[in-house]
């Protein structure tokens, strides 16, 4: 499955909301079944098909004897397993799907390798514009993008600005960053 299903009446705000995590669900109906929503015909078709797209989950689907029909997991016949960076990458697409006005992604490249990760993340402004993405990262390549950065210690917010605001500042951000930098040069 490349997306969620569609939303009940008691999980109506669902619609809203477009979740992503680092340990994604591995739902195992075929795309087209969960895929759609409440979009029926070639209109569904084309949302998977674009928010596979956008999380290269298309590339995933291509592979598959089945495409975007293919039973997920192998708990059914002719089910196949996926590895956890193409699974990273069908949360992505489900979460993207929605067409939500808020994304919230936990660790939404953990999965991915490093090609991946900038390949998704060169993408995710324009996929982002209009709307809002909360990201949940301890990658500081990851959050480095965000407009306004939050930095919570102790379950406390202790700084908050641009990535170059708090690098500027020479606080907790900028001890992290310079930490997780360090081991790249």
């Amino acid at each position: 499955p490349l997306a969620p299903s569609p939303s009940t009446e008691r999980g109506k705000g669902r619609e809203t909301l477009g979740p992503g995590a680092d340990e994604p669900s591995q739902a195992d109906s075929p795309s087209t079944e969960r895929g759609k929503g409440r979009e029926t015909g070639r209109r569904g078709e084309a949302r998977v098909e674009e928010a596979a797209r956008w999380a290269g989950a298309d590339a995933v689907a291509a592979r598959l004897a089945n495409g975007y029909e293919t039973q997920l997991t192998r708990r059914f016949e002719g089910g196949v397993e996926l590895s956890g960076g193409e699974w990273q990458k069908v949360a992505l697409a489900r979460a993207f799907i929605r067409d939500a006005a808020l994304v919230i992604l936990d660790e939404p490249s953990a999965a991915l390798d490093a090609e991946a990760e900038f390949t998704l993340f060169q993408r995710f402004r324009e996929l982002m514009a209009g709307k809002t993405a909360l990201l949940i990262s301890h990658r500081f390549s990851t959050v480095r993008m965000a407009d306004q950065i939050l930095v919570l210690e102790g379950g406390r917010i202790v700084e908050a600005g641009s990535h170059a605001e708090l690098m500027a500042r020479g606080g907790r951000y900028a001890s992290l960053y310079e930490t997780q930098a360090g081991r790249y040069r």
